[in-house]
């Protein structure tokens, strides 16, 4: 019994020598990195160029968060857009203006008439026609409506500078969509980065779990299990290549190109802070300063300005008349020049009650402005205080995620450990392969996120 008890030991010793020498090179959890700096995609599964390398062959172009968004003020369609319209508004203004101004009309009449002949139907007019060839000019100015067109001057400007405030809006919302798709493509190259380093970590120990299959130190079971995980790393892969290369097209259309573009993005290097500890100041700074609450406040002015400018119209107008011409052909008893001056009175007495209508359709209107002032103030308010959560439950994750990546990256570390010794299965090694990924992940897009939220939070308030 002594004997074979020896034999025994001897072959376990021998056994467990081999089979540590096979597990010898199983890889370790990876050591947890911060985030690499953004580049262009550059290669796939197969080492072979990535489709976004493929479409746009050539150097990357190194781009800042700040050169993309002088890039997209210049390019961006919707920024020249939002300018245009403002300009165009402008011009209303000086076009309500010119009824100040006086008007000239030049006249060049010829009439040939029959002899004898009256109008003797069609209305209330002078039957008289004579043959006659003249030319005139007609001067009209209007003296005083009562202030009717000063009111409608001025709701005219302030409509304009409401579009000036909407192009302003605009410009800013355009650079916040900027760093949204900057901050996307660097937070899809991060993870697309994981994927690879989790493929290659998963391939190693694929290849080695297939070294101690062969050497039916392990089970087939083991072998499928280190399959199914390296697959199931491909696969991610796969979508991180999908995810980065629909960033870099967003990133490329808000940049104003027509095709996706390869860039070398280059990560923020300043220090991460705190947001803001009071919400309050950031909700007084929003009001002050969001030019959505600055265009509606000059449309609500507007509209109101415009509504005395309707009620007005029961007013009298009155114009001055002016005519001067020479008729050099004419009847005898006419004179060879004609001149005449005169006062027009219009005084409104009844049109079915239209000036009343549209006096009460401009204020009508002006409340409806008043109240969307008021809904946008309680929506601003709502986003800002939203915004503001976000940031801190985001800057709450970044030490989050850093201790949930440190600590699965120890448990990966004890399952491969457990799994050389033969003390677990093939399960729990792949359990600790997936927490650590996700750990991964979401250390990498931690980040990210953080700066993202401060910048749609800085929109809220005061504006990028």
């Amino acid at each position: 019994m002594v004997v074979l008890s020896i034999l025994f030991l001897c072959l376990g010793s021998h056994a467990q020598a081999s089979f540590d020498m096979a597990t010898q090179n199983l890889p370790s959890a990876p050591a947890p990195q911060a985030a690499p700096n953004q580049t262009a995609p550059s290669t796939s599964l197969n080492g072979q160029p990535s489709s976004a390398s493929q479409a746009n062959p050539g150097t990357a172009v190194s781009l800042s968060l700040k050169q993309a968004e002088a890039l997209a003020l210049k390019n961006n369609p919707q920024i020249s857009i939002a300018r245009l319209t403002a300009l165009a508004s402008e011009q209303v203004t000086r076009e309500v203006r010119s009824s100040l101004w006086p008007t000239a009309t030049a006249n060049l009449t010829g009439v040939d008439s029959r002899a004898n002949s009256r109008i003797t139907a069609g209305g209330l007019n002078n039957p008289i026609i004579y043959q006659r060839a003249a030319a005139g000019v007609m001067v009209s100015q209007l003296i005083t409506d009562f202030g009717r067109t000063t009111n409608l001057i001025s709701s005219a400007n302030l409509a304009a500078k409401a579009e000036d405030q909407n192009a302003a809006a605009t410009k800013e919302q355009i650079l916040l969509a900027v760093d949204q798709a900057f901050y996307g493509a660097l937070q899809a190259h991060a993870v697309l980065t994981v994927a690879q380093q989790t493929v290659s970590a998963r391939q190693t120990v694929t290849d080695q779990v297939a070294a101690l299959f062969k050497s039916k130190l392990r089970s087939e079971l083991d072998f499928s299990f280190a399959n199914v995980n390296l697959a199931q790393a491909k696969l991610l892969v796969l979508d991180a290549e999908n995810n980065e290369n629909g960033a870099l097209a967003t990133l490329s259309m808000m940049l104003g190109y027509s095709r996706t573009q390869t860039f070398q993005l280059v990560e923020e290097t300043t220090a991460i802070s705190s947001p803001p500890s009071n919400v309050d100041d950031l909700i007084s700074q929003a009001f002050a300063a969001r030019p959505e609450i600055l265009s509606l406040e000059f449309q609500e002015q507007s509209a109101q300005k415009f509504h005395t400018a309707e009620r007005d119209l029961l007013l009298p107008n009155i114009r001055a008349v002016g005519a001067v011409g020479d008729t050099p052909v004419r009847n005898p008893v006419l004179s060879n020049w004609y001149g005449a001056v005169g006062v027009n009175v219009e005084i409104p007495l009844f049109n079915g009650f239209l000036y009343t209508a549209r006096s009460r359709e401009a204020s009508l209107r002006a409340q409806a402005a008043h109240d969307r002032l008021l809904d946008l103030r309680n929506r601003i308010s709502r986003d800002v205080r939203t915004g503001w959560l976000n940031a801190n439950t985001a800057y709450a994750r970044l030490s989050v995620t850093q201790q949930l990546l440190d600590q699965s990256s120890l448990a990966l570390d004890l399952a491969q450990t457990r799994y050389r010794l033969g003390l677990s299965s093939i399960v729990e090694l792949s359990q600790a392969q997936l927490q650590e990924t996700h750990a991964q992940i979401s250390n990498a897009q931690a980040a990210y996120d953080y700066r993202l939220t401060l910048a749609v939070l800085r929109y809220q308030t005061t504006g990028i």
